[in-house]
């Protein structure tokens, strides 16, 4: 599919697994020179040879980067400038899920996941926000969770930081459009991982099949899809709001939950 970002380049934070490497994968099949990052540098490696081996001739570099270190973050949009030139879009992906009940949550967890929901959005904007401003399709794409609307007990710090991510973006949205950056995120329901497939691995019946396995998980969450995303599905929603094809679009949160929402 055309995007309308041939030879414009995308930041992708959090880019060697999972969504964040899918969004990579299909940036550089829509033909957009591609920068990403994370903090594991074997696996940055692994994840680039992977992507070289399928998109010989594209325009791609990796590199280590903490996105809650702000000089982290501004090295390596030095490094991203010098490398591949002026930056168009940035996909902010890095976060994760802290598992635990109110009793169960300790107290630095709850500054924890705010920190990094806020501030692993906020440091890698602040080090390309000058170069999104310039260019003329700029614009902050992030990953943020159906948590944002429809809390879970058994996630309650995080839950509550993904509603600040989702009040942040907003405000961004607004503020940052009179730059010319457009803001919009994606609110994720469940999605494969590698984390399901090792429970897979341990599940009771040797002889049930993924398929069935996974299906029996997102019917009992009540997933009216009767299965969980698939990590390209979340990257084809980044990758249009990020691009031209959302022009007019801006401080939108895109539901991809499979229906699992439950609010209006």
């Amino acid at each position: 599919m055309d995007f309308l970002i041939r030879e414009r380049v995308a930041v992708v934070t959090g880019g060697s697994s999972g969504i964040g490497l899918e969004t990579v994968r299909l940036l550089l099949a829509a033909g957009a020179r591609v920068a990403f990052c994370g903090r594991n540098a074997e696996r940055l490696e692994q994840a680039a040879r992977s992507l070289r081996a399928d998109f010989p001739q594209a325009q791609l570099m990796s590199a280590p980067c903490d996105v809650l270190d702000p000089a982290s973050c501004h090295r390596f949009a030095t490094d991203v400038v010098q490398t591949m030139g002026a930056v168009d879009m940035l996909i902010a992906n890095a976060g994760q899920g802290y598992v635990a009940t109110l009793d169960e949550t300790p107290a630095d967890a709850w500054l924890s996941e705010t920190q990094l929901k806020l501030h692993g959005v906020l440091n890698p904007l602040q080090a390309f926000r000058a170069q999104l401003a310039a260019s003329d399709i700029g614009s902050l794409t992030c990953v943020n969770s159906l948590l944002a609307l429809q809390p879970e007990p058994h996630m309650i710090a995080t839950s509550a930081a993904r509603a600040a991510l989702l009040n942040m973006t907003h405000n961004l949205a607004h503020e940052l459009i009179t730059d010319g950056i457009r803001v919009n995120s994606i609110l994720l329901g469940m999605v494969e991982s590698g984390q399901w497939r090792r429970r897979y691995e341990q599940r009771a019946d040797p002889e049930q099949t993924w398929e069935d396995w996974i299906g029996g998980i997102a019917r009992k969450r009540g997933i009216p899809m009767g299965r969980l995303g698939r990590p390209e599905e979340p990257a084809r929603a980044l990758v249009f709001l990020a691009s031209p094809m959302a022009s007019f679009t801006t401080g939108a949160a895109l539901d991809v939950s499979g229906g699992f929402n439950r609010h209006l």
